[in-house]
């Protein structure tokens, strides 16, 4: 019975042996980089600048920040996660007739609807 096991056991550490190397050879080769502004160090001001979050990095974190970017980036989670629900509905909808057609398009009405409302809203205008 415990050989069954035998292969979870090759993954479990295989992986973690290689997570430990890579880990190891990041630490060994890699640059190491200070925030401060002395000669020395390798943070310049590129590395300083915004990166994807639309405000500065390295400033008070208790700063006001603009939270339509969050407004943004949750309502596309949302409504890409109906593209992951329409890809199983997909590869089944020959064997769920036309009960799980009608159930889809229900599903995707009320995104439709909850789209709408968001654009009517002015939730998906940056500016």
């Amino acid at each position: 019975m415990l050989e069954a096991y035998l292969p979870i056991l090759i993954f479990l550490t295989v992986s973690t042996g290689l997570g430990v190397v890579l880990m190891a050879l990041g630490f060994v080769l890699g640059h190491f980089t200070t925030t401060s502004d002395d000669p020395g160090g390798h943070a310049d001001r590129e590395k300083k600048s915004p990166y994807e979050c639309g405000f500065e990095a390295f400033e008070d974190t208790r700063m006001k920040f603009d939270v339509r970017y969050y407004l943004v980036a949750i309502l596309f989670i949302i409504f890409d996660l109906e593209i992951a629900f329409l890809f199983p509905w997909g590869v089944v909808l020959g064997r769920i007739g036309v009960f799980g057609f009608v159930a889809m398009v229900l599903f995707l009405t009320v995104l439709v609807i909850g789209f709408i409302y968001e654009w009517k809203k002015g939730a998906l205008e940056w500016e």
